[in-house]
């Protein structure tokens, strides 16, 4: 045994059988708790996941497909052949596919803007949006209802000026289809926020539990110095658990944590390297035949 430091002072203990019976429920709740906070994360990483796919695939159709629209005797297309390489504007087909590039990029930093707080991102959205739109472009956008969906009707303009037969133009966008189902479902996610009284509830089961926990302790660690030994044991447990809520709560907000800007950067610099391809392995009939006849096996 030993002496007390504070003398005088009724002892005050709680037996530790609630605390067992509650354990099991209390941890349940954590569990689901983060899970069904993960899964929101989860489900807002694979929409950003599928917007750099589709933009990659979107972009990459666009140039390889550029002046597609008639065979070489003028019939309608039919997806055999491409069109000689001196028959193509060189500098309208970079400005066109520029501007696919482009309104790609607007589209995805409008929806990163969409999805986040006034005050955290809106100087640098306009701030962006005008330093590489025209100013006709970046204001309409600006003063649109629903940025998104602006930028989004800008990219279908985008491509229907494309030099193309209507059969690609549609296989192009289907990918559309497919940005405008990741911004519906993240727009869920955000207007949708895991209930409040949820939260409140699993915050205060837990601060109970915790600040309770000490007097079911004190008959167990009576043989320590001062109960010493129970203040680090309950300061440990409520690290550990109250981590475990305060990661539940940062993941339950997905586009607080995601890096969408660099996302956004990333579309970016991979669309408009891959339009900086346009005409490239795109070789006229002459050059054609002739690797044929060379890959032709000897008789």
């Amino acid at each position: 045994m030993h002496d007390p430091i504070l003398t005088g002072i009724t002892q005050v203990g709680l037996p530790l059988t609630p605390f067992t019976i509650l354990s099991p429920s209390l941890g349940l709740l954590l569990v689901f708790r983060t899970n069904a906070s993960y899964g929101r994360w989860d489900e807002a990483r694979k929409f950003w996941g599928l917007n750099i796919n589709h933009t990659r695939d979107l972009n990459r159709m666009a140039t390889a497909w550029y002046g597609n629209q008639s065979d070489f005797d003028g019939t309608e297309f039919m997806g055999s052949q491409s069109p000689l390489k001196q028959a193509v504007n060189t500098a309208e087909r970079q400005y066109l596919l520029g501007q696919v590039s482009l309104m790609t990029w607007a589209f995805v930093r409008s929806m990163k803007r969409h999805l986040s707080p006034v005050d955290e991102d809106e100087e640098a959205f306009k701030e962006e949006i005008k330093s590489r739109l025209t100013p006709e472009q970046a204001q309409n956008i600006i003063d649109a209802a629903h940025r998104p969906n602006r930028a989004l009707y800008d990219l279908s303009v985008a491509i229907e000026n494309l030099p193309m037969h209507f059969v690609r133009k549609n296989e192009i966008n289907k990918n559309l289809s497919i940005f405008e189902d990741t911004l519906g479902g993240s727009e869920r996610l955000l207007t949708s926020p895991v209930p409040l009284f949820y939260s409140r509830h699993t915050a205060r089961f837990l601060s109970s539990w915790l600040l309770l926990l000490p007097f079911a302790l004190w008959e167990p660690f009576a043989n320590s110095w001062n109960h010493i030994d129970m203040l680090f044991s309950t300061a440990f447990t409520s690290i550990m658990l109250f981590g475990i809520e305060e990661l539940a709560t940062q993941l339950e907000e997905p586009f607080t944590i995601l890096p969408m800007q660099g996302f956004c950067d990333k579309i970016g610099a991979n669309c408009d390297e891959i339009v900086s391809w346009a005409g490239e392995g795109l070789e006229d009939e002459a050059v054609v035949a002739a690797n044929m006849k060379e890959m032709a096996p000897s008789r």
